[in-house]
């Protein structure tokens, strides 16, 4: 029993034996670190000696008493960069901030500068010796470049710093991966001026741009409007036209609707009139014949009776009548000498005569004046005075009188005469008138604008007008062609009093 508790004494002091060399002698690298076992003598890949032996990223055993292990962290180590009074090119000091992270190089040779440089050091030392490399570094890069290139360009600043410590970091052993420029100013204000000057440009940029954005934006809008409107009018011609084919068609129903009733209406007529005539001409031939019997063969018979008559009567009359002829042909040579005169001069002659020949017939009456006028075949002045005449005879309107009391004053007396000669020049102004065929609306326009013209027409109408009324107006404008609205006329002559 005691040799079994011999035994497994034994073999428990050889197992913990075991495990202290174990744990003293049996190394495990961490992937973050290397392991240098100084003391033994290796030749690096490119051939140099070196006293010692590395291992990264796995295990090895220490041989003892021959070799010592150490060890190096090859994590990330920030470090915050920061230079004040650094002269840049062209005399303008500068402070820089930066942040920069580095390590120890895991890779040959760098490898073997920073076991050479920093092994046994702490990791702040490490620190300060990469920030004093870094910042000496940044000041150099500084000095070449100008205040506009860092300021513009941060990134080609950062490179530029890159390119200029890579060298005096591999040499320590040390290797940058990232560095970056947090911040870049000046004690003179020199970036703030070159600031305001780029803000000021981007300013004005902007204004510009903004102004450009805003006239094309005008333009397009306008150019829209162009194009709503062309296509406005369009749909508007587009709907005026259909407007209008609607009413032409429309008219075109209603004009055949009108011609078949107009059509209807006047075969109705015609045949209302044909059905008519056969009647109305009997009507004629008993008419004839009732004439023919009561009127014309009493009237043959007593022709028939009268030539008889007369003939015995003319017997005498045509002797009387020769020596009447040789009279008259010297009373025709008398006339012609007298020329225009010889009218008038005969008709003086005679009157007398004529009007003791005719008072002979009536008793005893007082006559007050005696008008005698060829109604017949005389011109448009005796016209117009036989038909003042007749009117005073039929009417009891006396237009000489009524002409005559429109004088007042300083106003002159419109005479028979002036009726007449008015009749005339108011005859021939609707004889031009009627040349044109115009209806009678369009005449009375177009006389109205001819009196415009001849302020004595238009006066002596208006007298005519106040002294005889509608009447006189009727009489002055009367004509076998054209007619004239009187009303229109009458209208025209009041609006301007005379």
């Amino acid at each position: 029993m005691e040799l079994v508790i011999l035994l497994l004494a034994i073999m428990g002091m050889g197992s913990g034996a075991i495990v202290l060399v174990i744990r003293n002698l049996y190394y495990i690298c961490q992937p973050s670190e290397v392991l240098i076992f100084a003391g033994s003598t290796q030749r690096t890949r490119q051939g140099k000696r070196v006293g010692y032996r590395l291992v990264k990223g796995g295990s090895s055993i220490r041989v003892p008493l021959l070799e010592r292990a150490l060890r190096m962290d090859l994590t990330n180590m920030i470090i915050e960069l920061r230079v004040s009074n650094a002269y840049s090119k062209g005399g303008i000091p500068l402070k820089v901030d930066g942040v920069a992270n580095i390590k120890i190089a895991g890779e040959e040779p760098t490898i073997h500068n920073a076991i050479e440089r920093l092994l046994g050091k702490t990791r702040t030392e490490i620190e300060q010796i990469a920030k004093e490399t870094l910042e000496g570094n940044l000041r150099g890069v500084l000095a070449s470049l100008t205040p506009e290139q860092v300021n513009e360009d941060k990134i080609a600043f950062a490179k530029s710093l890159l390119d200029e410590a890579e060298d005096d970091l591999e040499r320590l052993g040390l290797v940058l991966d990232t560095l970056q420029i947090q911040n870049i100013s000046d004690d003179v204000r020199f970036l703030d001026s070159l600031g305001r000057k780029q803000q000021a440009d981007l300013l004005r940029d902007a204004r510009i741009a903004e102004a450009e954005a805003q006239a094309e934006s005008k333009i397009q809008a306008t150019e829209n409007e162009k194009r709503t409107s062309l296509k406005r009018i369009d749909r508007d011609i587009g709907i005026a036209r259909a407007e209008a084919e609607r009413r032409f068609k429309d008219a075109l129903t209603k004009r055949d609707a009108v011609v078949a009733e107009a059509e209807a209406e006047i075969a109705s007529e015609l045949a209302r009139i044909q059905a008519d005539v056969p009647v109305q001409q009997e009507r004629i031939i008993q008419v004839q014949q009732q004439l023919q019997a009561d009127v014309v063969a009493p009237a043959e018979a007593q022709s028939k009776r009268a030539i008889a008559e007369a003939k015995g009567e003319a017997a005498p009359i045509i002797e009387d009548g020769k020596a009447m002829a040789e009279g008259t042909m010297s009373l025709a040579k008398s006339w012609k000498a007298a020329g225009s005169s010889a009218r008038d001069i005969f008709l003086l002659q005679k009157l007398e005569t004529l009007l003791t020949t005719l008072t002979s017939t009536v008793p005893d009456i007082a006559v007050q004046n005696v008008t005698v006028i060829d109604a017949a075949g005389g011109n448009t002045a005796t016209k117009a005075a036989a038909f003042v005449e007749q009117l005073r005879q039929t009417t009891g309107i006396d237009l000489g009188s009524a002409v005559r009391g429109l004088s007042s004053g300083s106003q002159p007396t419109l005479t028979s005469n002036d009726f007449a000669a008015l009749k005339q020049d108011l005859d021939r102004i609707l004889t031009q008138v009627a040349a044109q065929r115009p209806s009678p609306q369009v005449a009375g326009e177009q006389v109205i604008e001819v009196l415009d013209q001849s302020p004595t027409l238009k006066r002596q109408l208006q007298r005519a007008l106040k002294a005889g009324g509608n009447a006189a107006l009727t009489a002055l404008l009367d004509h076998p062609v054209v007619d004239i609205p009187i009303v229109m006329v009458e209208a025209w002559l009041a609006k301007e009093p005379l």
